[in-house]
């Protein structure tokens, strides 16, 4: 194992709870690395919007791991990187498989793989075994990948499978488990007591501060595309303004020109 990737996964502590602040493209990544980041993370949804695409499975491999090798090489070499990489970008195993040598040869340490699909015109949950192998044949494909499995049960109405979900997937190979869609203290909790692996949360209006996520036993905070959605929020607030009322205000929090092109150089 490189350390890099040791260090990532030594990371994963609820002592003090590895906090991500997803990015979505080389100057973000550069932004937050030089913001004191311990590691890096990418959010799917921002990458994709940013190559032109919704989230969900409809960016292409490889234009995916194109831009993953951009932003491992925008931040300091010693810096791990995580990969947001949606289901893999594949209908198999062998996809998946594929998919996590090309994740590997970027230069990240860690992905996030979700166990959502298309299902008909719509999302929902892949069934168990299905996940299973695919989480089976990212470990086979990488024995030292950090391999953070996102369960999906709270954005699809089933949070009675969640636990049962984790413990089949960490058999399988996972190493972590990412529940998004909780906010409140009981319910992390208590997901944190059940789940006998590194437990990681989103981050959204009403959670929990990092320090009590903490106590409750998590070891991963991520911020997810909120980050992404807050730089978009400015673009519109700004072009508004100033198709609107034709003045500026919007822009008057914004990075030093001169400070972020030097971080860029």
């Amino acid at each position: 194992m490189t350390d890099r990737a040791a260090r990532f996964h030594a990371l994963h502590t609820a002592t003090g709870p590895l906090v991500l602040a997803n990015a979505w493209d080389p100057a973000s990544a550069r932004v937050i690395a030089a913001a004191g980041a311990p590691a890096v993370a990418t959010t799917s949804a921002g990458v994709a919007w940013t190559l032109g695409a919704p989230d969900g499975d409809v960016l292409d491999r490889d234009r995916a791991l194109e831009h993953l090798a951009r932003i491992v090489r925008a931040v300091p070499a010693d810096l791990p990187v995580t990969a947001d990489i949606e289901s893999g970008f594949g209908a198999t195993p062998a996809d998946v498989a594929e998919t996590i040598r090309g994740v590997v040869a970027a230069g990240a340490v860690g992905v996030n793989i979700e166990d959502s699909a298309k299902v008909g015109d719509g999302v929902g949950l892949r069934d168990v075994a299905g996940q299973q192998e695919r989480i089976a044949a990212a470990r086979a494909a990488a024995p030292d990948l950090y391999i953070n499995v996102r369960i999906d049960t709270y954005f699809r109405g089933k949070p009675e499978e969640t636990v049962a979900r984790a413990e089949a997937y960490l058999a399988a190979g996972a190493s972590g488990i990412f529940v998004p869609g909780v906010a409140d203290a009981d319910t992390i909790g208590s997901l944190a007591k059940a789940i006998p692996a590194p437990l990681n949360v989103l981050a959204q209006p009403g959670t929990p501060p990092v320090a009590e996520l903490a106590a409750l036993g998590v070891a991963r905070v991520s911020l997810g595309s909120w980050i992404a959605e807050a730089a978009y929020a400015v673009a519109r607030k700004a072009a508004a303004e100033v198709y609107g009322s034709g003045t500026y205000t919007a822009l008057a929090d914004s990075y030093d020109f001169g400070e972020l092109n030097s971080l860029m150089s």
